[in-house]
């Protein structure tokens, strides 16, 4: 699966009117929208597939949440956004949230809850190998990938039986499940997401409508989501990263003068150049140069120089320094 799809397809077409209403959703949203297209926000919009209306109501807040979902970079972001104008289209109290992991090859899940979980459900959101996340897995690729909706009360199987009450003793009698898989490999799914609403909070639109919104916006839950599981990633690796040059520094015992003095090698300066430059001798920098080449064990300066790069001692050249405290 190293081959898979980063970012989703757009979403699917409706029939002409919202196809109309969200095309600023998929090229960016023009100032003044709410009141540019209020013909299109009032009238109600049907999907044949699904048999759901779209209100003006739903058009503005899937085009909302389009348009905030571009600006979502860490994971309390995306709390955020999944709390806004998606809380509105899909109630719901918990989001499990699952992502495929190259390195470990299976999806990773994270559970987001604007209510107090008891550990036992916090567990069984979140454990990509327990058995309610793989029986809704299952169960949705059986669906044809299509947005599914499970009865809790119908979770009969017996390894599903404590969880089973745990959700109604939660107050959740239905779970909604959509996803992203690879085309023409619907077993190799990419992101996987789970809504729990509770409450009066399950039946606020009728089933049909629910799923139509809930195709909607899934590739924007899964692009998102994408997106932040990156940034985290990156943001989490570069204190490693820093730290093993840092390593790597103190390894070969290179002094901040003989860094200096590399940058200066590395614009072809002589040993009286560089001595003029930083105000001592020319056999100062030669001792300098002599102790730089038997720490990086190189035969001469250029090859100093190339390892010096390699293990990313040098930053800016010296003149690319002095162009920029020109600039300032």
């Amino acid at each position: 699966m190293d081959d898979m799809h980063t970012f989703p397809d757009c979403p699917p077409a409706l029939s002409p009117d919202p196809a109309a209403a969200l095309a600023p959703a998929l090229g960016g949203l023009p100032a003044g929208f709410p009141a540019a297209a209020p013909a299109a926000l009032e009238a109600p919009a049907r999907s044949d597939e699904h048999g759901g209306y779209l209100n003006g109501k739903h058009v503005e807040a899937i085009v909302r949440a389009a348009e905030t979902a571009l600006e979502v970079r860490r994971r309390y972001q995306f709390f955020v956004w999944t709390q806004s104008n998606l809380q509105i289209l899909l109630p719901h109290q918990l989001l499990s949230c699952g992502a495929y992991q190259r390195q470990r090859r299976e999806l990773h899940f994270e559970l987001f809850n604007n209510v107090a979980v008891v550990p036992e459900l916090q567990l069984a959101l979140s454990d990509n190998r327990g058995p309610l996340l793989l029986h809704l897995q299952q169960r949705w690729i059986e669906h044809r990938c299509k947005p599914l909706h499970v009865d809790v009360v119908e979770l009969l199987e017996p390894e599903l039986e404590p969880l089973r009450l745990a959700l109604l003793a939660g107050g959740y009698s239905s779970l909604w499940v959509h996803g992203i898989s690879r085309p023409q490999r619907p077993a190799e799914v990419e992101s996987f997401f789970v809504l729990a609403p509770s409450g009066s909070h399950a039946l606020v639109e009728g089933l049909p409508l629910q799923s139509m919104l809930l195709e909607l916006l899934t590739p924007y839950l899964h692009g998102t989501w994408q997106r932040v599981q990156t940034v985290e990633r990156e943001i989490h690796e570069a204190p490693r990263t820093a730290a093993a040059q840092a390593r790597q520094t103190g390894a070969c015992g290179i002094t901040d003068r003989e860094r200096e003095i590399l940058g200066w090698l590395r614009e072809g300066m002589s040993n009286l150049q560089i001595g003029v430059k930083l105000g001592i001798s020319a056999l100062t920098v030669k001792n300098h140069v002599q102790k730089i080449l038997r720490k990086l064990n190189a035969a001469n300066r250029a090859q100093a120089v190339a390892r010096a790069m390699s293990m990313n001692l040098l930053g800016r050249s010296p003149s690319e320094e002095a162009a920029v405290r020109e600039d300032d």
